[in-house]
C-alpha cells in the first residue's frame, strides 16, 4: 500500500486541529491502496496547538507532529517536506490548510487524478465546480484574483488557472528536486515559487474543483499587501516570458539601429534592411534566449544538438523575418514609406513577439519531460 503524507501547517488552530485531524483520518476507509499520514508543522504556537496534536496521537498511529519556530508558511513546509520524506517515505505529499478552508472530503478526487498520471493536483477556485466565499470583502476577492492573473499572465502559464491555492497533491520525486532551491520564499509566495519550478522540471498539473471555505475559528495569517508585492517580485525576477520580452526589446533595439542607418543613411530598401536587421537580432536573441530567458532548459550538451536547435530557431524565425519584411513593406506602399518605424513597431509588438513565443517553447525549448 502507497503511503500519503499530508502535511498541515499550525500557528494557534487549537480550536480547529484536533477535529480537521480526525476528518481526515475518516478518509482512509474511502482508499483503498492508500494508507494516509498527517503531519502537523506547528510554528511554536502559544495557543496549546501542539499540546492538543500530542494528545491525539494517541488515538491515531499514522499521526505526526513537528515543531518549529514561526517562520513564515515555506519554512515551515520545506521543514515538514524534509521530515516526511526522511521518515515516512511517502508516495504522494499534500499540502492543506489546517483551518478547513480546505474539505478533507476532497482528498480521495486528489488521489485519483495522481493515479491517472498527474505529478502535482491542485485545487482549484476559478475553474467550473470550484469556488471562493461568497460572503468575502471586496478587498479580499481583489486581491485573490489579482494575485493569479499576475501568476498566470507574468509567467504566461496560462493553462493553470489557481497558482495560489494552497490544497496541492504532489509527488515525492518533485519535492526531493526542487525542496532545496526553495529555501529563500519564507511566506505565502513559496507556493507560487514550487508549482513554477515544478513546471519547469517537466511535472504533469492538473486541477480539480473545491469549494475555498472561510475559516470559523481564528485568524487569518496571510498579509495580502505583502503578498502581491513578493508575488510581483518573484515574477519579475523569475519569468521566463518577461526575460524574453526584455531580450526582444534588446534585439529590437539592435534591429532598429541597424534598419535606420541601412535605410536612412544607406537608403537601401526596405525589404532588404529589414532582413538583414532583423537576422542580426536572431543571432542575438538566440544566444541570451538560450543562456538567460530560457536556462532551465538551456541547449548545452552536444554540439550538434546545438547547431539542430539554431537551425529550427532560424528556421522559425524566417517566418519572423517573412511576416515582418512583407507587413512593413505592404505598409509602406499603402501609407507611404516615411513611417516604416511605426509599422514596424507595431508588427513586432503584435504579430512576432506571441508568434515567435509559442513556437521557440514548442519546438527549440521545449519543457523538460
Amino acid at each position: 500500500m502507497k503511503r500519503v503524507a499530508i502535511i498541515l501547517p499550525t500557528y494557534n488552530e487549537s480550536k480547529n486541529i484536533e477535529k480537521l485531524i480526525g476528518e481526515i483520518f475518516n478518509q482512509q476507509k474511502k482508499l483503498k491502496n492508500w494508507q494516509l499520514h498527517v503531519l502537523v508543522v506547528d510554528s511554536n504556537s502559544p495557543d496549546g496547538t501542539s499540546n492538543l496534536v500530542k494528545k491525539t496521537q494517541s488515538r491515531y498511529d499514522n499521526l505526526h507532529l513537528l515543531k518549529t519556530e514561526k517562520e513564515g508558511l515555506g519554512k515551515a513546509y520545506i521543514a515538514g517536506f524534509t521530515y516526511v520524506v526522511n521518515h515516512l517515505s511517502p508516495t504522494v505529499i499534500f499540502e492543506m490548510d489546517a483551518d478547513f478552508s480546505h474539505s478533507p472530503s476532497d482528498i480521495p478526487f486528489f488521489l485519483k487524478e495522481i493515479e491517472k498520471g498527474s505529478d502535482f493536483v491542485i485545487g482549484a477556485r476559478y475553474i467550473k465546480g470550484g469556488s471562493i466565499p461568497k460572503d468575502w470583502a471586496l478587498h479580499r476577492k481583489m486581491f485573490s484574483i489579482f494575485g493569479n492573473l499576475i501568476v498566470r499572465f507574468g509567467l504566461m502559464k496560462l493553462s493553470v488557472t489557481d497558482w495560489t491555492s494552497g490544497f496541492r497533491a504532489i509527488k515525492t520525486w518533485i519535492v526531493k528536486d526542487i525542496a532545496p532551491q526553495l529555501s529563500e520564499y519564507s511566506g505565502y509566495v513559496f507556493q507560487v515559487a514550487l508549482l513554477d519550478k515544478a513546471i519547469k522540471k517537466g511535472a504533469k498539473v492538473a486541477e480539480i474543483p473545491i469549494h475555498f471555505l472561510d475559516r470559523k475559528h481564528g485568524v487569518s495569517k496571510i498579509n495580502s499587501f505583502q503578498y502581491i508585492i513578493q508575488t510581483l517580485f518573484y515574477v519579475l525576477t523569475k519569468s521566463s516570458f518577461i526575460k524574453y520580452v526584455v531580450v526582444g526589446l534588446t534585439g529590437a533595439v539592435l534591429d532598429f539601429g541597424i534598419s535606420y542607418f541601412l535605410i536612412e543613411k544607406l537608403h537601401w530598401y526596405l525589404w532588404i534592411a529589414t532582413l538583414l536587421s532583423a537576422e542580426c537580432a536572431i543571432i542575438s536573441n538566440f544566444l541570451f534566449n538560450n543562456f538567460w530567458s530560457f536556462s532551465h532548459k538551456k541547449i548545452d550538451s552536444k554540439f550538434s544538438l546545438y547547431v539542430n536547435k539554431f537551425l529550427k530557431f532560424n528556421t522559425i524565425s524566417a517566418g519572423a523575418l517573412g511576416i515582418q519584411a512583407g507587413g512593413i513593406e505592404l505598409a509602406g506602399f499603402l501609407f507611404g514609406r516615411k513611417y516604416w518605424y511605426i509599422y514596424k513597431v507595431l508588427i513586432i509588438a503584435f504579430v512576432i513577439i506571441p508568434y515567435s513565443y509559442i513556437l521557440y517553447n514548442k519546438v527549440v525549448w521545449k519543457e523538460k519531460k
